[in-house]
């Protein structure tokens, strides 16, 4: 793992086996912008947003906007956006993001990944990453994944880590304008003792698609 310069304006970069995560800068925007639109009708029926509302902004403005607050959440320690490079080239985001501390511990993960490349297993990748920086360089207990039944791509990420299911939350969040199910996921610091070496052996340490 390589966490960057020790500069607090320095990207954070997190290295898996085939992929690497980092902070998201105003210069990733056209690489950024270029996925966002070829997989708007893979993505953006899965993203929160209030019934009525327009898809987000994508200009470059607002994207600069939006990595700048990603860098406040980071230097705060309230979140932490990543995004996913194969080899320098941008392949989807992924945040670890709702973190919160004192007797809870815990955090968020969500993530996307350009429609051309799911399925070959970097997203699952890319959790196992992040779940070993939220326990071993955070210290968090408790990091969860909640997922749209119906969204089985996303579900098949959490299934192939074997990530434990805790149940349904009934009309958990709103997304394009309905409020949706979710089923979650989770791990907990002590599921993570346990599981890490065959985890970190299964999507760090070898080459291959799983």
């Amino acid at each position: 793992m390589r966490t960057g310069r020790t500069s607090q304006s320095a990207p954070l970069e997190l290295a898996g086996l085939r992929i690497v995560l980092r902070t998201l800068r105003e210069s990733d925007y056209e690489p950024w912008h270029e996925v966002r639109v070829r997989c708007r009708d893979w993505l953006v029926p899965w993203e929160p947003r209030p019934a009525g509302a327009p898809p987000p902004t994508e200009d470059r403005a607002s994207f600069a906007a939006r990595c700048a607050l990603r860098e406040r959440e980071r230097q705060i320690g309230s979140g932490y956006g990543f995004g996913i490079f194969v080899t320098d080239r941008f392949v989807g985001e992924l945040t670890l993001s709702s973190i919160q501390r004192g007797p809870f511990q815990s955090a968020s993960i969500g993530y996307w990944v350009d429609q051309a490349w799911a399925g070959q297993g970097l997203v699952p990748e890319a959790v196992v990453v992040t779940l070993r920086f939220a326990f071993e360089m955070l210290g968090l207990h408790r990091v969860e994944i909640s997922i749209i039944p119906r969204n089985t791509a996303s579900r098949r990420v959490v299934e192939k880590l074997d990530l434990r299911l805790e149940g349904v939350s009934e009309r958990f969040l709103e997304i394009d304008g309905e409020w949706e199910d979710h089923v979650r996921y989770a791990m907990t610091a002590e599921e993570w003792q346990q599981r890490r070496i065959p985890l970190l052996a299964a999507w760090l340490t070898r080459p291959g698609v799983v």
